[in-house]
């Protein structure tokens, strides 16, 4: 069997190799298999955390509210479907976040290592005329100051990454999907923090992985590999719709793409998988949930660009994401990242856990979507509330 190559990646720091254990195996037998314990399976909502922006001054914060502000009616106005003239004036703009400044540049106006406002844009353009497009577009006349820090950093579109081989028990970083999409990725597994869920090994990713953008219908296969890559039901299948967070592409503010997937134990694995010298190895991640910081190092495990290292380059980001056949939906307090050595992700990647670069691993964000060399991801705090879940690592 090919498993592709390694690309000269490391292993993920204080990895131990090997496989799954016998206390592993005697562990996913006190779970459910999907449809054993006749509970309700069902759409969930996302709830509030509290931002990680301390430290930045309330008025820069205040204009990155009223940039997502003018975003929100904009795509509100457009019901959520981009027209052809997109691009023009504010609408370049497809996202903001705090960031850090680069130095003087057409590029940025921020002092190095000091909080600046960062757009993601579509075309490229310069600080001078994205404060114009924000002014005019959006009325926003205070971001126009030499006093607000302003980068500028070219995305193209926002996409939503949908998108290689068959591993039982199957590991998180593999392609895994949806039975009418194309493939994503596992992120880990979990359980459900009461009854009857927490009878059940979930894998976690995207809605728009597991659950088709809100197209799917509870109990629906899931697949690994996913379509893509070869994957069929009934003989590929490892899990069921469970649950799922709606997107909604109305012009309302969505927190994160995630669902869950309700496996069976004995085809899935609580390890994370990555190529060494061609061949699979495996690791784990810790439960222990940390907030995002600028600056932080983070890897991530995925289905198309496998192990890669990034770092976390903006906070809070608001951003348009493309999910196909024209619809547009609105993210908030978004997780940005820049990959150390070329791309954090591809499509394909999404619905991949992302953690820190060190001896604990700890969970940071959930992988969704990506342009340009930025890479983003929601808060792993949000998601498991919202999905009232807790990680099996």
């Amino acid at each position: 069997m090919m498993f592709g190559n390694d690309n000269g990646f490391s292993a993920p720091p204080g990895s131990a190799g090997g496989g799954q254990t016998a206390d592993d195996e005697e562990a996913v037998n006190q779970f459910a298999v999907p449809g054993e314990d006749g509970g309700m399976i069902e759409s969930a909502s996302a709830s509030d955390v509290p931002e990680a922006l301390s430290g930045v001054s309330m008025e820069l914060l205040e204009i990155k509210r009223s940039i997502e502000d003018g975003m929100r009616q904009a795509i509100s106005q457009a019901r959520g479907v981009r027209a052809a003239d997109a691009f023009s004036d504010g609408g370049n703009i497809q996202g903001v976040s705090i960031g850090l400044g680069e130095g003087a540049s057409d590029s940025s106006s921020g002092e190095p290592g000091m909080p600046a406002l960062t757009l993601y844009v579509a075309e490229p353009t310069s600080v001078d005329r994205a404060k114009a497009a924000i002014v005019g577009a959006m009325g926003l006349r205070a971001v126009a100051s030499d006093n607000v820090p302003v980068n500028i950093v070219v995305t193209g579109l926002i996409d939503a990454q949908p998108h290689r081989f068959r591993l039982r028990p199957a590991p998180g970083g593999v392609s895994v999907g949806h039975f009418r999409i194309t493939a994503g990725s596992i992120g880990c597994l979990a359980v459900g923090r009461s009854a009857p869920r927490n009878s059940r090994l979930m894998i976690l990713s995207n809605n728009h992985v597991l659950a088709n953008s809100n197209s799917a219908v509870f109990n629906d296969c899931i697949v690994q590999p996913g379509p893509i890559d070869g994957g069929r039901c009934p003989q590929d299948q490892v899990a069921v719709l469970e649950r799922f967070v709606p997107i909604n592409f109305s012009g309302g503010v969505n927190f994160v793409d995630c669902a869950t997937g309700w496996a069976w134990p004995d085809r899935v694995r609580p390890e994370l998988v990555y190529l060494s010298g061609g061949m699979p190895a495996y690791f784990r991640i810790s439960n222990a949930l940390v907030a995002p910081s600028l600056g932080m190092l983070v890897g991530k495990s995925g289905r198309t660009t496998q192990l890669t290292q990034g770092r976390i380059t903006g906070l809070g980001a608001t951003i348009n994401v493309n999910y196909g056949s024209g619809r547009i939906a609105l993210f908030q307090d978004q997780i940005a990242i820049t990959g150390v050595s070329g791309a954090f992700s591809a499509g394909g990647d999404s619905g991949s856990s992302i953690w820190t670069w060190n001896q604990q691993r700890n969970p940071v964000g959930l992988l969704f979507a990506g342009g340009g060399n930025i890479t983003f991801a929601n808060q792993m705090r949000r998601v498991v509330v919202a999905l009232d879940i807790k990680l099996y690592t």
